[in-house]
């Protein structure tokens, strides 16, 4: 007969970001300790609040399942004599093992063969097992940061102070340092005094919910969407939008009751931003915009209980917001009383890097790598350009992105409205920081698309000067995010920009600091960073990686080109004339591969097919490069395509590698010329046919 399992954890409050984490390691350590002991059940569910960590098995069996033991011992040459008897190393093993030497068994693994002990593991009670498994499962759990209390030596994300254990109506007895398991729960801190003794594990589900704890995350994460979507209703706004801060608040609880605050209508002249980063990174609280979009002077808080006294609740809630944005309109006041230029020079006292310099030296190397951009991609204009990127980091040592450092680019916008700029480049401060994380829009303005690839560059040319490149999972200064920020500004804006050129320009810039870098390989390996940046995104959109190596093999680093190619050649592969292009290269390709140069003594020439091959060959070469230039790659692949019939005919009126040198040199150059004329295309010896 199978029974119920569950195990609660009772503990101090754990911070709401570890627990989506550690009930998900919860679940797969249960599976892996379960299954490690061949413990057979139905079903697996985790749960999980502030105070406690729940697991709870459907249909564990109560005998584990028997196993037939296989261990391989010694070769059957070195187990036994010539005469058949059982060596020193086949006793020790048998011995080892718990068997007699008779009952080995041989068997042949690969060509060789083994001894082998085999022998049957009967079951025991699953009683008799669940302490041990439930003891490692609770020592076994990892967390962000971990902690001990008291003089004990276990590490647990905060103290636990009870466990509860129960195998049907059975308690199950384990110890964590000082706690025992004990047949008790306890219901909502302020809600319930005693505690609550558990008799059978159904009755322990009712008992938390008649004592105001919502056990399953599910439910109660339910319950706060519902009721917080139905008091901005009621006082005509729609709550903001966002899982992470109902998942925040979701482990916060036990017993969720939203409550509308409100607050002076005067600290709405502080920008929206502001208000609404001091409610939800503060406080946790979801701010109301009406139909609009525009924020209203209230917020919606979620209190860990029932609605008894909810006014008290509201007002409390409301002081300590008012203390908040009081701070806030403070920092508004104060950082808008001068213009946000006259921040600039405080810039040069923050220091970016150590080898880098400060924020002001790298506010100088933007100014030209945007102008060289824009002046590359004919984005914005140089005036604009060179006083966005002046402004661009002004604000960091302002007032209130001190305080607020999640909004710097946000505040100077702001600030930069209110200097006066014109509007390119008040956009362009806040878009330079774009994309910030996956998924983020992209910058839309000419002026904040070149400086937020002037911005992202001089970053990634900088560290790659001096050696700092990501590691592993180590990405400390998130340069591939920022690399991946320049391939999708890149491809979403259709820039035709050899990145190369912009390493060059950015180096530059970084000699004074003599870069443990060289300039080529600085320009090389960050040309690779990009390139494997934009292989995802490539093989995203459906491109085969045989297509991306064929176009990566080339040089150049325009990812524009790049990927119009690739689209290019993936289309042709399944044209009716992908085999005669493929017939060209090969040809040509395979016999000239080692020979080194591609010159062709045209007077050495004698058949009339080799003379008319290397005529068309300089025709296909004009049409082909003429193609390249404007990017029409279906016209060169087809120009390739076309030289199959004279390819064809030279190959059969002729033998290249004749004994005459002269001839064969003459011969295998034209080949090699149009091999080299096919990789200028593309590297088609990638491509799976």
């Amino acid at each position: 007969m199978n029974r119920e399992l569950l195990l609660e954890i009772g503990v101090e409050e754990i911070p709401s970001a570890y627990m989506p984490g550690i009930l998900e390691d919860v679940k797969n350590l249960s599976m892996r300790k379960l299954g490690d002991a061949r413990l057979q059940y139905d079903s697996l569910q985790t749960f999980g609040t502030p105070r406690r960590i729940v697991l709870h098995v459907k249909g564990l069996q109560e005998q584990q399942e028997d196993a037939l033991i296989e261990n391989r011992g010694p070769k059957k040459a070195i187990a036994f004599d010539d005469n058949g008897a059982p060596t020193k190393p086949c006793l020790g093993f048998a011995r080892s093992q718990g068997v007699d030497p008779k009952d080995l068994e041989i068997r042949t693994v690969g060509d060789i063969e083994y001894i082998f002990a085999v022998k049957k593991q009967v079951g025991v009670s699953t009683m008799e097992l669940l302490p041990e498994v439930l003891t490692a499962l609770i020592t076994a759990l990892g967390f962000p940061k971990s902690m001990r209390w008291g003089y004990h030596t276990t590490r647990f994300a905060r103290p636990i102070r009870w466990l509860l254990a129960l195998y049907g109506k059975d308690k199950i007895d384990i110890s964590i340092e000082n706690v025992k398991s004990d047949n008790r729960t306890y219901g909502h801190r302020f809600l319930t005094g005693e505690p609550l003794k558990v008799k059978t594990i159904p009755e322990y589900f009712k008992l938390l919910k008649k004592n105001y704890v919502i056990l399953d995350q599910d439910e109660r994460r339910r319950m706060i969407r519902q009721q917080v979507a139905d008091v901005a209703a009621g006082m005509g706004g729609v709550p903001v939008d966002s899982e992470k801060l109902l998942e925040e608040n979701n482990y916060l609880v036990e017993y969720p009751t939203a409550f509308y605050g409100r607050f002076s209508p005067s600290y709405l002249q502080v920008p929206p931003e502001v208000l609404t980063t001091s409610m939800i990174t503060n406080q946790r609280y979801f701010p109301v915009f009406d139909a609009e979009g525009k924020l209203l002077p209230g917020f919606i808080g979620v209190r860990n209980g029932t609605g008894h006294r909810l006014d008290l609740v509201t007002a409390g809630n409301e002081r300590v917001l008012k203390a908040r944005l009081e701070d806030a309109l403070f920092f508004w006041n104060e950082d808008t009383k001068k213009p946000l230029a006259e921040f600039v020079p405080g810039l040069e006292k923050v220091m970016f890097h150590e080898r880098l310099g400060s924020v002001m030296d790298r506010v100088k190397r933007l100014q030209k790598l945007a102008v060289f951009i824009g002046q590359k991609t004919g984005l914005s204009t140089a005036s604009d350009l060179e006083r966005a990127a002046y402004l661009c980091k002004a604000d960091l040592i302002s007032s209130m992105v001190y305080e607020f450092t999640e909004l710097q680019g946000v505040m100077g916008r702001y600030y930069a409205r209110k200097s006066g700029e014109n509007n390119e480049v008040c956009e362009a401060i806040f878009e330079h920081y774009l994309p910030r994380f996956a998924g983020d829009v992209l910058p839309a303005t000419q002026t904040g698309i070149a400086l937020s690839l002037a911005e992202k560059m001089d970053n990634l040319t900088g560290c790659f000067a001096i050696n700092i490149k990501p590691t592993g999972s180590q990405d400390p200064y998130a340069l591939r995010r920022q690399a991946l920020g320049v391939v999708n500004i890149i491809l979403e804006n259709g820039l035709d920009l050899e990145l190369q050129d912009i390493i060059k320009q950015s180096y530059q810039a970084f000699l004074t600091i003599k870069p443990d870098n060289n300039e080529e390989n600085t320009i090389n390996e960050v040309c690779d960073f990009l390139k494997q940046r934009l292989r995802g995104i490539m093989l995203e959109k459906g491109i085969t990686y045989d297509v991306i190596d064929a176009v990566f093999a080339l040089p150049g680093c325009n990812f524009k080109e790049i990927v119009m190619r690739a689209r290019a050649l993936q289309e042709f592969k399944k044209s009716a004339r992908w085999d005669d292009l493929m017939t060209v290269f090969n040809r040509s390709h395979n016999l000239s591969k080692k020979w080194e140069s591609d010159q062709v003594a045209t007077k050495v020439l004698e058949d009339a097919s080799e003379k008319a091959l290397y005529q068309d060959f300089r025709t296909t070469q004009s049409q082909v490069q003429a193609a390249l230039a404007k990017h029409d790659y279906e016209r060169a692949f087809m120009g390739l395509a076309d030289l199959r019939p004279a390819i064809d005919k030279f190959f059969e009126a002729v033998m290249v590698m004749v004994e005459d040198e002269k001839l064969r040199a003459a011969r295998l150059g034209l080949l090699k010329s149009i091999a080299i004329m096919c990789h200028s295309v593309a590297d088609f010896s990638n491509v799976i046919l």
